[in-house]
């Protein structure tokens, strides 16, 4: 695979994940926080396929593993799921 490709999956991971965090630390609603765990998805993969595609980022890759899981499941609980979770005072009675 190319330098040039390996390098642009390095900087796109970052910059979307820079992105994504910026959009769900706004806290803009559901709807917004399950796009911004979207692009946090295409984060993962981008750093995941650089961390094992470069010689020196294999620990970004296992690490964008593991948090590719959790945006999935952040995705799954703002933009699929319809109800949104009781609170726990709530559940319990």
């Amino acid at each position: 695979m190319s330098e040039t490709l390996i390098d642009l999956l390095q900087y796109y991971g970052a910059a979307a994940g820079a992105i994504a965090a910026l959009i769900v630390s706004l806290d803009l609603g559901r709807r917004w926080t399950g796009f911004g765990f979207c692009i946090f998805v295409t984060s993962s993969i981008a750093l995941l396929l650089w961390g094992f595609l470069s010689k020196e980022g294999e620990g970004i890759g296992a690490q964008n593993g593991i948090l590719f899981v959790i945006n999935v499941i952040g995705v799954y609980r703002y933009l699929i799921r319809k109800a949104p979770p009781q609170p726990a005072a709530e559940a319990g009675a």
